[in-house]
């Protein structure tokens, strides 16, 4: 047997010396090396950009959505979108726990986990049904994770499902919590989603009441959400692709722009959106995993910005139980995220 990596190298099929995130195959056989823990899958969160993409691209056709995502899996190894590159996590019962492994768990344990589908070994037996709202995919099948692979045990007083759709964006609230600072003024695109919601409810705390919280929606269905939780001083319902209208809006706002901007919307083309409306000395976090960032990077040189661009990574040490403790700690999050992912 190949030398078991803590990264998974062990598991990657194409090309040899890659890790499994960058492998264009990996190795699914569900068998538990003496390093990884082998989990019984129900759901999958899939990835909002992949989600949107292949519901696209199938003209929201259940069955084809279906096909496509098995084809996927069954051809990669791993539910990693070919177009996005991007993949989601998922929520399952631990069937086995390798022998080298000390961990916090222990068959049967209940998990989410916190590391993406386009690096995990995943199998489908079965889709079950699709869930066209929440980008949630019922399955059987199973998934390994790695020994550097975190998780998150479901918690006792907080639903599985929305546990699942909380995690799965878990990172994004707990980096607008370092980033933004009293009195900034603050930018989010795609404010309307389950990560914007979360990070528009941490920008208002971490700005106060003298900051500006200036939230952009695709839809007036999500003002309502917004007001409701009353994290915005404004929401404006803009297409996030057209970066001067955005600009002029932010401009009539606060004419000396924002001090942050936290882009997650799940389309692609919105880099300049979020370039042009931030103070050339401010910072931009993409969490979007639609983001080019050599769109970015160019967009920002052509109109001499040097404000800080920031990838969005999804780990941030503590990022779980974070994000849960938002909402533990507001009722209204709760109730908002329990009506719309709970079930």
């Amino acid at each position: 047997m190949k030398e078991l990596c803590k990264y998974g190298t062990h598991r990657v099929i194409n090309p040899v010396g890659v890790l499994p995130q960058a492998a264009d195959k990996i190795d699914n056989t569900m068998i538990c090396y003496d390093n990884e823990i082998l989990v019984d899958v129900d759901t999958l969160n899939i990835d909002s950009a992949s989600f949107t993409q292949i519901k696209n691209a199938c003209d929201k056709d259940i069955e084809q959505m279906k096909e496509m995502i098995e084809n996927i899996v069954n051809n990669k190894g791993k539910m990693q979108n070919p177009v996005t590159g991007s993949g989601g996590m998922f929520l399952g019962k631990i069937k086995e726990v390798g022998k080298n492994l000390s961990v916090d768990v222990k068959p049967n344990d209940y998990i989410a986990s916190l590391v993406s589908l386009s690096l995990t070994p995943l199998k489908i037996e079965k889709i079950l049904s699709i869930d066209m709202k929440n980008d949630k995919v019922k399955i059987i099948g199973q998934a390994i994770l790695f020994e550097t692979g975190i998780y998150a045990k479901i918690p006792d007083d907080l639903p599985a499902n929305l546990v699942l759709s909380a995690l799965d964006v878990a990172g994004a609230a707990a980096q607008v919590e370092k980033l933004v600072k009293p009195n900034d003024n603050v930018l989010i695109l795609g404010a309307g989603g389950k990560s914007g919601i979360l990070c528009a409810y941490q920008a208002r705390k971490s700005a106060g009441p003298n900051g500006k919280i200036i939230a952009l929606v695709h839809s007036e269905k999500n003002i309502k959400d917004l007001e409701k939780l009353g994290v915005s001083d404004y929401t404006l319902v803009a297409d996030a692709t057209k970066p001067m209208e955005i600009y002029h809006m932010v401009k009539e706002i606060t004419p000396e722009l924002v001090d942050v901007t936290i882009n997650v919307v799940n389309v692609p083309n919105t880099e300049m959106s979020s370039i042009l409306p931030t103070k050339t000395s401010g910072t931009i976090y993409f969490f979007s995993m639609a983001t080019s960032f050599t769109k970015a990077a160019l967009g920002a040189e052509g109109i001499a910005s040097e404000a800080l661009m920031i990838i969005g990574n999804g780990y941030t040490k503590g990022h779980a139980e974070f994000t849960l403790n938002l909402l533990r700690e507001s009722p209204d999050l709760y109730e908002l995220f329990n009506e719309r992912y709970g079930n």
